[in-house]
């Protein structure tokens, strides 16, 4: 079965951190980026942060460089987003992707509030 799941998503104050994992099955995990994307209420949802295949090439969205960090392990079926610096508009549901496979998780929600 071909799936990624999302974990760590949860409530943190602005200013906050959290580090969002995507655990991979199914699929040859090392082939291709990964991505994570975010869509928050009412708004389309957006690449935040793509990662390639060996880690050399990572791209992040304007809205969150310098503050968020893709990484991933191959050999654990891992990538994961590290939030730093977290702002109210980083609240959205956070899906990882495998754009080689074109499989999506399921989400996980983030929200940041006082």
């Amino acid at each position: 079965q071909v799936q990624l799941v999302e974990s760590g998503g949860g409530l943190v104050q602005p200013g906050g951190s959290l580090t969002l994992s995507c655990a991979g099955s199914g699929i040859r995990f090392s082939i291709g980026g990964m991505s994570w994307h975010r869509q928050a209420p009412g708004k389309e949802r957006e690449m935040v942060a793509q990662i390639s295949s060996t880690s050399t090439v990572t791209n992040y969205a304007e809205s969150v460089k310098g503050r968020f960090t893709i990484s991933r392990d191959n050999a654990r079926n891992m990538v994961y987003l590290q939030m730093n610096s977290l702002q109210a508009e980083d609240t959205a549901v956070y899906y990882c992707k495998a754009d080689y496979w074109g499989v999506w998780g399921q989400g996980t929600q983030v929200t940041v509030s006082s």
